[in-house]
């Protein structure tokens, strides 16, 4: 019949999607702590926990070494990437490293829409850091949503898609140290947000890249505060 697609192929589309959706799921198990530092990753307990088959499992973990999250220990299977001080400073400087430069490309070349995409932004990330600053402790994880989703507006102008997944690939390594800590920094890291959105729309790039460097290195040195790592 004209217009019909193969059976294969529509069965690939949904192993694809079951894939990618199962892919999401176990990335965002180890950002949050749910999967946890050095934990074994036994293929068939995940294979029930996840849905999915024991070959896809194998595709999912090796692509996640490529950011580091996971270890492929040869025949001993995988496991969760441990979390280390030093890791956790070098993911640091690998973030303030790609988000300065993305930070010049995106003042230099943003126009009005990007500045709206930065003020709704900023505006859902400061009213989440007033509810936390009220205690409601419950939005730590929304918290880290909206200020990915700040940091990545500030930058959507840079016209490097590879560069922007580059970064989102570090910036979530760097907050899975923020959940293993599971504390909020308080009032602090909401007037960096905020003074950091005041210089974005004036495109004071070296304004916001000396205030990114101090944002990020106070980060780091909250989350070794906690003594949770």
């Amino acid at each position: 019949m004209a217009g019909t697609r193969p059976l294969s192929d529509s069965m690939d589309e949904i192993n694809d999607t079951v894939g990618e959706q199962a892919f999401r799921r176990i990335r965002s198990d180890i950002i949050s702590g749910t999967l946890k530092p050095g934990q074994k990753l036994k293929l068939e307990r995940l294979k029930s926990q996840y849905g999915v088959s024991v070959s896809t499992l194998r595709e999912i973990l090796n692509r996640l070494t490529t950011e580091d999250l996971v270890l492929a220990e040869g025949q001993r299977g995988f496991e969760v990437a441990p979390a280390s001080v030093d890791n956790l400073r070098e993911v640091g400087d690998l973030r303030l490293v790609l988000e300065n430069h993305a930070l010049a490309l995106s003042f230099a070349a943003g126009d009005l829409d990007w500045e709206a995409e930065v003020v709704a932004a900023h505006h859902k990330l400061s009213s989440i850091e007033k509810a936390l600053l009220g205690g409601d402790a419950d939005r730590t994880e929304q918290w880290i949503k909206y200020d990915f989703a700040f940091h990545h507006a500030m930058i959507s102008a840079c016209g490097s898609k590879s560069l922007l997944a580059i970064h989102q690939s570090i910036f979530d390594r760097f907050m899975r140290y923020h959940m293993l800590a599971q504390s909020f920094r308080g009032g602090g890291v909401a007037e960096d947000h905020g003074e950091l959105f005041r210089l974005a729309l004036a495109r004071d790039v070296e304004g916001a890249q000396a205030k990114l460097a101090s944002h990020i290195h106070l980060g780091i040195d909250h989350i070794l505060s906690t003594g949770k790592l």
